[in-house]
């Protein structure tokens, strides 16, 4: 071999390593000047540092680094890296947003921000708006009586431990159900199916499961097998979403159908929906069954079986008698909303627990001007809604869980957002009103009829951190640990569990 063909081998091996170093290395979007940056490491950036607790790592990093990075000024926005992604993350209570923002997916809520989505998005809220909702009170009525009556029975009246998790997951799936294709689900092994597929498709979703949406190296197909998982997943989802949907028009074609979302949208001659955008919202429907509204509510009677839950179960108990002196809370709770301490409840479960701690990625569709910084459009943000919930400057004393700050707040507690929980801004969940009355009805009709306690065997308790209460850390959506609780129905409250 020539002599001279050493060093213009050696150039272009060393040619070769930098071209490969700097395409792994590289970024989606360039870093943005006057925006503080969590400091990384090359090629998989602050992954390693977000470990399996995004959420609450990111928290605790821009504690860390704030006071070095922004001296004067502690900036509720930092830029992390995620492998070759660049992302903004908002990790403190902000009550203004000037953002608009989109996402890759199929429900409303992980659509991009475009003319189908804000149809998607206008005939939801249409359906979901407050004076709507109260149209529903008899579907939520209906399903409760159902989960509650569940619980008391798989109690065997209250001489076991119950484990609450499966009824109240039906009760708010079949609630959306009915909502949306004018019937519940009676088939518990299709319920058992769309409870698992939704589970798998959520963690799918999830910002911190899949290193792969960050590493470009990890998408090939010797590296991972996420993407037959999704595709296996996605196709077990497109089956019962197609029965939903052709079991709705059967019954309108026979005449045989109840009222409902999609069930308008398919009669109205001038709906300007296509198929593809009504079975969109039939997917937001089912997902958002599953993804808010069981997490809450089997996390807030987590709580209120707890030692220190026990104050605030009397409490609630005593205003729900001192507002029906009649005995007749169990029907006026789905007629109104009058209970304020209750209310105060529901908001608390919605920020200490935030079942969706990091919200999916919004990409901004304008630049933004922030604090002498120009955020350019088409920016990743995340909203680390836990970092916010729990924010000291927002919230007194915010590890505590206490229904009071919303009822005689220190600071802004009653005012603007009260919690994250259903996110915030453009793309706030346009069902909060629907899983308010939900959450509400459940918890007033369970803690006027029995009193919730601890399970005999310890081991069997709940863990009520919001974060460490999650059987898969790193899913999108909280997904409550196994655990008992005891209850004792109270006097007089069997004619309501056998007679409603």
């Amino acid at each position: 071999m020539d002599a001279q063909s050493f060093p213009i081998g050696g150039f272009l091996i060393l040619a070769s390593i930098f071209f490969l170093l700097n395409y792994l290395n590289r970024t989606d979007k360039p870093k943005i000047k006057g925006i503080p940056e969590i400091p990384g490491y090359p090629f998989i950036g602050n992954l390693l540092q977000l470990g399996n607790e995004h959420a609450k790592n990111a928290s605790a990093l821009a504690k860390k680094h704030g006071p070095v990075l922004t001296p004067t000024l502690l900036s509720p926005v930092f830029q992390v890296r995620l492998g070759n992604r660049v992302q903004n993350n908002i990790c403190k209570f902000v009550e203004e947003r000037s953002v608009v923002s989109s996402s890759q997916g199929f429900t409303i809520g992980t659509s991009p921000w475009d003319e189908s989505c804000k149809r998607r998005r206008k005939a939801a809220a249409t359906a979901l708006n407050r004076p709507a909702v109260q149209s529903y009170m008899p579907i939520i009525d209906h399903e409760s009586t159902i989960s509650i009556r569940q619980l008391v029975h798989e109690s065997k009246n209250g001489d076991i431990d119950v484990d609450p998790i499966l009824p109240f997951q039906q009760f708010a799936l079949n609630t959306s159900l009915t909502l949306n294709y004018g019937e519940r689900v009676h088939d518990r092994e299709l319920l058992k199916e769309i409870f698992h597929v939704e589970r798998v498709i959520s963690n799918l979703r999830s910002t911190s499961n899949n290193w792969q949406d960050y590493l470009p190296l990890l998408r090939l197909a010797i590296w991972s097998n996420k993407n037959r998982e999704a595709e296996e997943y996605r196709m077990r989802r497109d089956e019962y979403m197609n029965l939903l949907l052709e079991s709705l028009k059967d019954r309108i074609a026979k005449g045989k159908d109840s009222p409902c979302i999609s069930g308008n949208v398919l009669k109205d001659p001038e709906a300007k929906l296509n198929e593809a955008e009504l079975q969109s919202i039939g997917l937001t429907m089912v997902s958002a069954g599953l993804d808010t509204v069981p997490g809450n509510l089997i996390m807030g009677l987590a709580f209120l079986s707890s030692a220190e839950g026990q104050t605030i179960q009397e409490r609630a108990h005593r205003e729900i008698v001192k507002a029906y002196p009649n005995g007749d809370a169990w029907e006026k709770v789905v007629e109104e909303e009058k209970v304020d301490y209750v209310t105060a409840f529901v908001k608390e479960v919605l920020r200490f627990f935030t079942v969706i701690p990091i919200s999916l990625p919004r990409v901004s569709i304008s630049d933004i001007d922030y604090q002498g910084a120009t955020i350019p459009a088409g920016t990743n943000f995340y909203m680390n809604a836990y970092a916010a919930d729990y924010d000291s400057s927002f919230f007194e004393s915010p590890h505590k869980f206490d229904p009071e700050r919303y009822l005689a707040p220190s600071i802004h507690a009653s005012s603007g957002t009260p919690h994250y929980g259903y996110g915030a801004g453009s793309r706030m969940c346009a069902g909060s009103h629907l899983a308010n009355r939900e959450l509400f009805v459940a918890f007033s009709r369970i803690i006027v009829s029995m009193r919730l306690s601890e399970a005999t065997d310890p081991r069997e308790r709940p863990i009520l951190d919001a974060l460490e209460c999650n059987a898969h850390k790193t899913g999108l959506t909280t997904d409550p640990k196994p655990f008992k609780l005891r209850l004792k129905v109270r006097d007089g409250a069997h004619k309501w569990l056998s007679d409603s």
